[in-house]
């Protein structure tokens, strides 16, 4: 939930900046970046440190080296949010991040059916992890596609 949470927050923000005359924030493509790059950032933060052992257990026992998994979806997590601020690669990263959602998803349904914890907080329900990963899809593809 805290990443939904960042990422309106962080629209808000980005938005009243736009309405107090810094021009970059006046964009909506790159208010809606910024904000899912804040978001990223916050989530790949989860994959090093003590939240770390919580997203291991998330991964699927079917998926071997789910350690690795857990680093390398960091790191591309990454990666993708500093895409996301670099107009060359900005719609790149918004697809790309949105592939890797949807490749992770997996682990929040183990997870919700497990009824797993992340930091001692129970994972959202598979319904509503669902809703808010549907707001994150969308989120990535206004972005990437608003003029």
């Amino acid at each position: 939930m805290a990443p939904l949470i960042v990422l309106v927050v962080s629209v808000v923000v980005f938005r009243l900046c736009g309405w107090a005359g810094v021009a970059v924030f006046q964009d909506w493509s790159f208010i809606l970046r910024a904000a899912l790059c804040v978001m990223f950032l916050l989530t790949a933060s989860a994959h090093w440190g003590k939240r770390r052992p919580d997203l291991i257990r998330m991964v699927p026992s079917r998926f071997p080296r789910p350690g690795l998994i857990v680093t390398v979806s960091g790191l591309l997590e990454i990666l993708g949010a500093i895409g996301l601020l670099l107009p060359g690669t900005a719609r790149a990263a918004c697809i790309c991040l949105a592939l890797l959602l949807v490749a992770m998803f997996p682990a929040n349904v183990h997870a919700a059916r497990r009824r797993l914890t992340i930091a001692g907080q129970r994972v959202p329900t598979l319904p509503l992890r669902s809703a808010i990963q549907l707001v994150f899809l969308a989120t990535l593809m206004a972005a990437a596609f608003l003029p």
